[in-house]
């Protein structure tokens, strides 16, 4: 097995979704996904801490990004104005490139009632995240969580909404139009 040849955690993230795929994420082990990424288990874990982290990789990578969107945006910005700002920076790390994976892993997911609890488990996290530097920016803490938990919806609504539609439409376009139909639930 090729034990130090670069790529490796790309690898393990496609053997991953093959396997899921055509055997289910309960019935394929790390194991399995090692050996079709041409990799040791051992190589697996320097990567991922269990099967589960294939997909939930890069979570903090994507909150990080978002709360700094949120934290830069002017400090005139309305709560929610903020919080859309960092909503639609999903759009940075949501790009085409991302979108087959994306929809493999909402797939794999949204079959996985554990799975399901981890994503829920991120969700939260990000709410929280949001609401915090919400309240950083002098936000009242009703206001700051009513926010921040609005944003966080608009967030996976939008993402499913994404995954399901079209290749050619950016998440950043879904986000907005996502937007605009909450601004018409509200008027």
């Amino acid at each position: 097995m090729a034990r130090w040849e670069p790529g490796a955690a790309g690898r393990l993230r496609e053997a991953a979704m093959e396997l899921y795929a055509e055997r289910g994420y309960d019935s394929t082990t790390v194991a399995d996904i090692a050996d079709r990424a041409g990799v040791t288990a051992r190589t697996f874990f320097r990567h991922f801490a269990d099967k589960r982290e294939v997909l939930f990789a890069g979570s903090e990578e994507l909150l990080n990004h978002m709360v700094a969107a949120l934290t830069a945006a002017p400090a005139s910005a309305t709560p929610m104005e903020a919080v859309t700002a960092a909503v639609v920076s999903a759009g940075d790390i949501f790009d085409a490139s991302r979108r087959d994976f994306s929809r493999r892993r909402y797939a794999v997911i949204a079959a996985t009632p554990e799975l399901q609890e981890r994503e829920l488990i991120k969700m939260a996290s990000m709410t929280a995240a949001f609401t915090e530097a919400l309240r950083n920016r002098g936000a009242a803490p009703d206001v700051a969580a009513l926010a921040a938990e609005t944003g966080i919806a608009v967030f996976r609504v939008s993402f499913e909404r994404w995954v399901a539609g079209p290749a050619d439409v950016p998440i950043a376009d879904v986000i907005r139009s996502t937007l605009a139909t909450l601004a018409g639930l509200t008027a």
